[in-house]
Formats: C-alpha cells, structure tokens, sequence
C-alpha cells in the first residue's frame, strides 16, 4: 500500500521502518520543521531511505494541500503528530486517514493523555487507532489494544516501555486490517 507517513521522532521513524518491512511504500514523510540542528529522527530516515519529506510550520498552508495531493497515497497514518491536521488534508489519500493515540479513547484525548492518566490513578491504559475527523482525537475506533499502568510508572515509563512499542505494532496491525 502507498502511505503518506504524518508524523515526528522515534515513534514516528519506528512506524515508518515497520511499514517498509512489512512491504508498504512510504511515498513521503510530513514532519514538523526541525528545531535546533539536529534532525527529526522521522525526517533523517526517510531521507536515508530517499523519501521525500515535507516540512510546515502549519498544516493549514497551501503548500500542505499540495504535498498531501501529490503524494497519491492510498492512506495517510498519523503516528505522533502534534499539529492540527485539517479534515480536508486527512480525506486526500484514497482510502483516508489514521491516527494513533496514547489512551483508549475517547477518555484522555489531547496532548496530556498519559499524564492525565496516571494523575487519575487509572491502573489500565492502552492505545487507539482511529479514522480522524475534524475533532481533536474523535473519530471512528479502528483498533485499540489495552495495558496495564505499574504502580511506579511515570509519564516516561509508561510511554517509553508500554504505549510506544504496543503502539508501533498496532498501528502496523490497523494498517494490515485496511
């Protein structure tokens, strides 16, 4: 399948190596501009993969548009992305858009979903994968795969031992299931 990889950092660049490896085209990387001198993990593998890769400071830009058209992807899968990604971006590839989140949604939607979790005590977590809509993280449940919270995890913790690699393998499995 021909995917149009959105999305920054190890998470990001872990997904896109996935996908390759399971024999999907990337057919380009949008990524948010880098900061400082060192590149975004997610750009510096595709570019090693010759992958063309699009930088916006706004996803709102024409030039957005333009590089989500001219991708010709048959799915677009969000994996990490912290810009607002307009609906209109999100229903160009033939088959649409996917997004990856850090809870199971709906409960704890937004950029501090995990801190939130832990905060509330929650002794289960987990991850979703959705067809995004114009709400931020709404939309229709593909696949979502629960966890469980240790009683000395961190925001850290959770996230880097628990939700990142489940995450990774099941966004590769939601993109299977497509």
């Amino acid at each position: 399948m021909r995917i149009l990889l959105v999305g920054q950092a190890a998470f990001a660049e872990q997904v896109l190596q996935r996908l390759v490896a399971v024999g999907h085209t990337i057919v380009a990387v949008v990524c948010p501009p880098d900061r400082g001198s060192k590149p975004d993990p997610t750009k510096a593998a595709a570019l090693a993969s010759g992958i063309p890769v699009h930088q916006f400071p706004s996803l709102k830009a024409p030039a957005a548009r333009d590089a989500f058209a001219t991708a010709a992807a048959d799915l677009a899968v969000l994996a990490y992305v912290t810009q607002i990604v307009p609906e209109r971006l999100l229903a160009l590839p033939r088959l649409g858009s996917i997004c990856f989140h850090p809870s199971l949604l709906p409960r704890y939607r937004g950029g501090s979903a995990i801190p939130w979790q832990l905060i509330r005590g929650e002794t289960v977590t987990g991850v979703s994968v959705f067809w995004p809509d114009a709400g931020i993280d709404t939309g229709p449940i593909l696949l979502q795969r629960p966890a469980p919270v240790g009683i000395d995890d961190t925001a850290g913790s959770l996230y880097y031992q628990t939700l990142f690699p489940l995450g990774v393998d099941v966004v590769v499995e939601a993109v299977q299931l497509i």
